[in-house]
């Protein structure tokens, strides 16, 4: 297949956008405001930064976990408020964005954008004051990632947005360990590897039926400058190498046999979706992959909490 063409101009720009969002009179309503942080998003965040707070090892006081927690659900929260004021242009040109509050002429670009910020500097300030500077540093270096490097910088530049760019995402559960051992260890570095290794396909997955949207706006998704082929070739890729990075923390002796087997049975699935993308080579099949791929991810981290949490039972 070959690959669409694109809007080179575009791609390349950095300049801010310009505003979208119509004279700017709206009143946007709470749940606009909600739609900012990308809770669905957020949902995921928090579980693998939850997961990385009680896989490290010491004890954090509860009511510090749950601020910690907070102050990473708000951070991700805060990275999607300004993710979508900056890319208040390319949504209106999307299907599936084009009803967020920005493009749907809901919210003034400067509310979106100021609420961002101020929830980002919140976040940092309070896990860096109740909790610890090393998680601190993580969150800020996390929010600055997702936002420059990924949102700025890359997305509209290079088809390995999704490859570099991904790092933001993989961050909380370094950041969750932090918060308990106040140090980055060998062991969340490992953490981190799974979701990093995870993101290509997960994202190529969507973008392979989303590639028209892409196209349009002018976003370098894989599909869009490299064609279907390539990425479903990818996709399988990373799949497979997927698969032994996420029995690291087996190996470095966080988790036990049963992570791995779990992780060993959610790769096979995996591997088999990837197969079949390869294969049949349609939107369903796509489809199918990227709805398995949040399911696994949410899954793989379930096992590693269930087995350490075995693990302390047996040793109690």
């Amino acid at each position: 297949m070959a690959s669409t063409s694109i809007d080179l101009n575009h791609v390349s720009s950095g300049a801010v956008p310009s505003d979208v969002s119509g004279d700017g009179s709206a009143s946007p309503a709470v749940a606009d405001f909600i739609a900012l942080l990308k809770p669905r998003v957020m949902s995921l965040v928090v579980f693998t930064g939850f997961a990385g707070m009680m896989l490290a090892p010491g004890h954090l006081h509860p009511l510090l976990a749950a601020v910690a927690i907070l102050c990473i659900a708000v951070a991700a929260g805060a990275s999607g408020a300004i993710n979508m004021w900056y890319d208040r242009d390319i949504d209106a040109g999307m299907k599936r964005t084009r009803n967020r509050p920005l493009p749907a002429g809901r919210m003034d670009p400067a509310d979106a954008l100021g609420f961002g910020v101020v929830l980002s500097v919140a976040a940092v300030s309070v896990m860096g004051l109740a909790v610890n500077y090393v998680a601190a540093a993580l969150l800020a270096l996390t929010i600055c990632f997702y936002v420059f490097v990924y949102t700025i910088w890359l997305k509209r530049r290079t088809p390995q947005n999704i490859v570099i760019g991904g790092a933001s995402g993989a961050f909380p559960p370094m950041i969750g360990w932090a918060a308990v051992s106040g140090d980055v260890s060998l062991a969340s570095l490992a953490l981190f590897a799974i979701i990093f290794m995870w993101t290509p396909a997960h994202f190529w997955a969507l973008s392979l039926y989303r590639c028209g949207d892409y196209a349009r706006v002018g976003v370098p998704m894989m599909p869009v400058v490299a064609g279907a082929r390539e990425t479903r070739k990818l996709i399988l890729l990373y799949t497979v190498l997927l698969i032994p990075v996420t029995l690291a923390p087996c190996w470095l002796g966080v988790v036990g046999m049963a992570y791995a087997i779990v992780a060993l049975v959610l790769g096979g699935g995996f591997l088999g979706l990837a197969l079949r993308l390869w294969a049949a080579k349609s939107d369903s099949a796509a489809k199918a992959l990227f709805g398995y791929s949040i399911l696994y991810l949410f899954l793989l981290f379930a096992a590693m909490l269930a087995d350490a949490a075995a693990g302390m039972g047996m040793a109690a």
